[in-house]
């Protein structure tokens, strides 16, 4: 059943009442708050809250969503009707209507503090046009990639919301195996395209969450952006993961999409083979149909397919806490880079230009290995809504700035 408001425009925008995205806004000489963005206007919940409008338990007068997100499921649920009720009866337009404020008018600042980052390896596609990659004569998976959702740990202090310039990092390189490494500048800076989920209520240490647990325990979805200094990487991934290849920066969108936005984009994930062990088996389709879009300089070089995922997020979150590590409010769990099987659906410049053997050619004509400095890389998602039509996930973008001296 289609669900309208009475916010103009609103239905096709992305932002419709079936998605209600939220986040975390400020104005020149107010202090940040949590508001949840509605067509082309962000509806002010302090505000909502200060008038009797909404419940508020300190949630909204914030600079992040973590009290809200640790409040958990029933108040997540109980917000989103309200919320929905506000938005599509006129009877409120009036009380409701003056708590509107144009997107365009306000700052959108980073949604969460984050408290642990983990980044997986979930696609099947990247991780096979990777390991042809590097392993042309061997077996392109890892022995323990079919069996476990492979992942690093990253940092956290580094998650930064979409638009932060991204300094070109620094570091050691070896581009000869016939010399010593040398220090400079990045030489192959690359994106990465990916989905995050974002903890809520935290668990206990020595417990596990179970993937049937998932949505008791995680509040929303945004897109990610994991900065990818190769060269750096490479060289320092002997034989320990990633370090300063990957925690210069991590770009988040400024909208986190609750769970309940993605229902009608649920969909069954990939078979897998062999079957996973008991603790990584999922009852539910947890696939996700998310399109996902990747520009550079405002040219589509690229759409990964989210629904091929191989390891879903319940999965991701059961093997990240199945040793019993504790999940902590702000806890961000990113996908990994979404690659689909075709040329124009690899999410990362290393598969799109077989690690600089082959140019990308872009619509305008010019050509890339990897990123140039004064690049702006933009990534945005939609999936399907409850009303029928496209929701917006927004979009994550960041410039690169030449290396610091």
């Amino acid at each position: 059943m289609t669900t309208v408001s009475w916010v103009e425009d609103s239905a096709d925008s992305g932002f419709g009442v079936d998605h209600l995205p939220y986040g975390v806004f400020s104005r020149p000489g107010e202090l940040p708050r949590v508001g949840v963005a509605i067509g082309a206007y962000v509806l002010d919940l302090a505000a909502l809250s200060a008038a009797g409008l909404i419940e508020d338990r300190h949630w909204f007068a914030s600079g992040s969503l973590n009290g809200f997100m640790v409040a958990g499921r029933t108040a997540w649920q109980a917000n989103r009707a309200r919320l929905t009720e506000l938005l599509t009866d006129e009877g409120h337009r009036a009380a409701v209507e003056p708590r509107l404020i144009p997107v365009a008018d306000v700052d959108l600042l980073r949604p969460i503090d984050v408290a642990d980052y983990v980044d997986f390896y979930s696609s099947l596609d990247h991780a096979t046009t990777t390991g042809k990659i590097f392993r042309p004569s061997g077996d392109p998976l890892p022995p323990n990639w079919k069996h476990l959702p492979v992942a690093y740990h990253g940092r956290s202090g580094t998650v930064f919301p979409s638009g932060t310039p991204i300094v070109r990092p620094c570091g050691q390189r070896r581009t000869d195996p016939d010399r010593r490494p040398a220090y400079g500048p990045c030489l192959k800076l690359d994106f990465e395209a990916e989905v995050g989920f974002v903890a809520g209520v935290p668990s206990a240490p020595g417990t596990r969450v179970p993937t049937g647990a998932f949505a008791d325990h995680v509040f929303g979805f945004v897109l990610v952006n994991d900065w990818s200094a190769r060269d750096i990487q490479f060289w320092e991934s002997q034989p320990l993961g990633p370090f300063l290849g990957k925690s210069f920066a991590t770009s988040v969108s400024h909208w986190v999409t609750p769970l309940a936005a993605l229902e009608a984009a649920r969909v069954p994930q990939p078979a897998q083979d062999p079957a996973p062990l008991p603790y990584l088996r999922v009852d539910e389709p947890w696939g996700l149909d998310l399109d996902l879009e990747v520009l550079i300089n405002e040219q589509v070089i690229s759409r990964p397919p989210f629904a091929t995922m191989y390891w879903s997020s319940p999965q991701q979150l059961a093997h990240a806490t199945v040793n019993g590590a504790p999940l902590r409010t702000g806890d961000l769990f990113a996908s990994g880079t979404v690659s689909g099987p075709e040329r124009d659906q690899r999410g990362c410049l290393l598969e799109l230009t077989w690690n600089g053997r082959d140019h990308l050619e872009l619509p305008d004509g010019s050509e890339r290995l990897f990123l140039e400095d004064g690049d702006t890389v933009t990534m945005r998602a939609t999936a399907p809504g409850a009303s029928g039509s496209r929701i917006s996930l927004g979009e994550v973008s960041g410039t690169i700035y030449p290396a610091t001296p």
